[in-house]
């Protein structure tokens, strides 16, 4: 019986499925918790994020958990939003045994990540920035290069006068996409007349910044570090009576569906999240079998033009 579930296991087709029918009329069912026992691998992987105030997050998990299931993993899921000590979801991956830990945010301390690392767990930074020396792998889009994209879109066409409206100040996209904003305005030697940061990556934020920024004025766009801040900012021009791209030209980042909706018409940097998650969950599962040797894989970004700027 054992060698039927046991992958690899010498076992003929003819014989391995007249267990499988046998089994299936006895409606039995390998208890997996038993056999983590014998194999010391619980097919646990520790998915840990502190992002779910924001949908494009709920995309990144959606997709995170079926390509897991898709391997034949178990999703562990560690939620450290509003304050959640980071101790104690290390202790919960550690007592549950997870073969391995991704880490899907930008805005966690590099200090849990290290810790993970301490306790000899396998870690995968996804969304993550690349450390000198490497310490753990790192798989995530250049949001260097998406900064000085957004800028040069927007210099195109004749923006002169750009604020940046980021999420949290000490999260590592924030800075990296603020970075290469403002290395692409320094080439046409200006740099951001207004930089603002949100408490998290929220509709709220990107909402109450905007008006901070309305109120200031001398500004003719705003460059959103994330399209949930960008829609935020492109509701509080609407209550305002300020025109988008009429008035002021709103430009976002990440691509996620919600950007395309008629009601934000959102121009964006895409990051391809979708490559980001599959080379995230390969290199988990290789790091599991080279005992958590350090890979680092960046995508780079690209221009989604919609109608929040005016044209060229």
């Amino acid at each position: 019986m054992s060698r039927t579930y046991t992958e690899g296991a010498r076992i003929s087709p003819e014989t391995r499925q007249k267990v499988l029918l046998a089994a299936r009329s006895l409606d039995y069912r390998p208890n997996i918790l038993a056999r983590s026992l014998m194999t010391g691998r619980t097919n646990l992987i520790g998915l840990v994020s502190n992002n779910f105030d924001n949908p494009a997050f709920m995309e990144i998990f959606d997709l995170f958990t079926r390509r897991l299931q898709q391997q034949a993993l178990r999703p562990l899921l560690a939620n450290l939003s509003g304050g959640t000590r980071t101790d104690a979801a290390l202790d919960m991956l550690l007592q549950y045994n997870v073969d391995g830990v991704i880490i899907a945010s930008s805005t966690l301390p590099a200090e849990f990540v290290e810790a993970c690392a301490a306790a000899r767990l396998p870690v995968v930074h996804a969304f993550g920035r690349p450390a000198n020396p490497a310490t753990t792998s790192v798989v995530g889009a250049d949001n260097i290069q998406g900064g000085v994209l957004a800028g040069e879109i927007l210099l195109e066409r004749g923006y002169r006068r750009i604020a940046f409206l980021g999420g949290p100040q000490t999260a590592s996209s924030t800075a990296d996409r603020l970075h290469g904003l403002r290395r692409s305005l320094a080439s046409a030697a200006l740099a951001p007349v207004a930089e603002v940061y949100g408490h998290s990556y929220s509709h709220e934020a990107g909402l109450t910044l905007m008006r901070q920024l309305l109120l200031s004025g001398g500004i003719d766009s705003v460059f959103c570090g994330d399209d949930i801040l960008a829609m935020g900012a492109r509701d509080a021009c609407r209550a305002g009576g300020v025109s988008v791209p009429g008035d002021i030209g709103i430009i976002g980042f990440n691509d996620i569906a919600m950007a395309a909706w008629p009601a934000y018409d959102l121009t964006t940097i895409r990051q391809p999240i979708g490559e980001i998650i599959v080379a995230a969950v390969e290199m988990a599962i290789a790091n599991i079998d080279t005992s958590g040797a350090c890979e680092t894989r960046m995508f780079e970004c690209r221009s989604v033009i919609r109608g929040s700027l005016r044209p060229r």
